[in-house]
């Protein structure tokens, strides 16, 4: 966040935090440009909203170790880029798949021993879940396995009526290793979860969505439509009050209710020292948009 420490330079220009934020969008697409299975789109969809794209059309766009690598630099830049408020996760179209699973030629020659080292925490899974702004998968093919943990750990999922969803790792006598076995109890509850799981059963969108595993459906001609208004309506809001709602609902999932109403009060009681807290209070009052310091 911009502080009032930051937001005049050296010379008392003042524009300490513009040039701040045009470092960190270079940061952005530099890391971003040095990718080959990762595009990254800044501004495409809303202002504030980066989109994320897997790219590995031929492998319909599976994670393999160069994916994550290069996704989680991407994210890393983009947690400290100002400028983007929202990120829209997504799979490359050639690739007909939002992320068909992970990359099970890699699986072959791994022992246990190899498998705990790749498994070192943060994985793209938790980077995504603990990214400071929201994150909204926009699931525009299947999303199987590894893919279908990535997007569980997004904010939000809205998925087209072509996708399919499911965890089929127990057809290869595995189980999920991403998050699954434990998000996905708490996005469509113990019976759900243990169905899909234990059976490897891949759903459509519209039976994803009575479940709970998915928030919206819509058809692949409507679908950037939804993702860009609703990833407009979050990027309109404070930066600051964004993180602090993620955190809070977040937190939800981790603790007890008496624990997380009091980690809720006290966030909310934390924004009252904010610029923005005062600003969208005058706002109000003043019947006209807020302009946010995202401080």
């Amino acid at each position: 966040m911009t502080g009032s420490d930051s937001d005049a330079d050296a010379d008392g220009t003042g524009n300490g935090g513009a040039a701040a934020d045009d470092a960190a969008a270079a940061d952005t697409a530099a890391v971003a440009a040095d990718c080959d299975t990762v595009d990254v789109a800044l501004d495409d969809l809303a202002e504030g909203v980066a989109t994320v794209t897997i790219s590995r059309p031929d492998a319909r766009n599976a994670l393999d170790a160069t994916v994550r690598e290069e996704f989680s630099s991407v994210l890393a830049v983009i947690d400290d880029d100002d400028a983007v408020r929202v990120v829209v996760v997504t799979g490359d179209a050639e690739g007909k798949a939002f992320v068909a699973g992970a990359d099970v030629s890699e699986f072959r020659d791994r022992d246990a021993i190899d498998q705990r080292e790749v498994s070192e925490r943060p994985r793209i899974y938790e980077r995504v879940a603990e990214l400071s702004k929201p994150v909204i998968a926009r699931i525009n093919g299947h999303a199987l396995g590894g893919g279908c943990e990535l997007a569980q750990a997004c904010d939000v999922r809205i998925a087209s009526t072509r996708a399919k969803l499911g965890q089929p790792e127990i057809n290869l006598g595995i189980i999920p290793g991403g998050g699954g076995t434990q998000r996905l109890p708490q996005i469509v509850g113990t019976g759900q979860a243990m169905r899909l799981i234990l059976s490897g059963e891949l759903i459509d969108a519209d039976e994803a969505a009575e479940i709970g595993l998915v928030d919206e459906v819509y058809d692949p001609d409507e679908l950037d439509d939804r993702v860009a208004e609703l990833a407009g309506m979050m990027a309109d809001k404070s930066l600051v009050a964004l993180e602090f709602a993620k955190d809070a609902v977040r937190a939800s999932g981790q603790l007890g209710l008496e624990d997380g109403i009091e980690y809720e009060a006290e966030l909310f009681s934390q924004l009252f020292a904010t610029a923005d807290k005062d600003e969208g209070i005058a706002a109000f009052f003043e019947d006209r948009d807020p302009e946010w310091n995202d401080a």
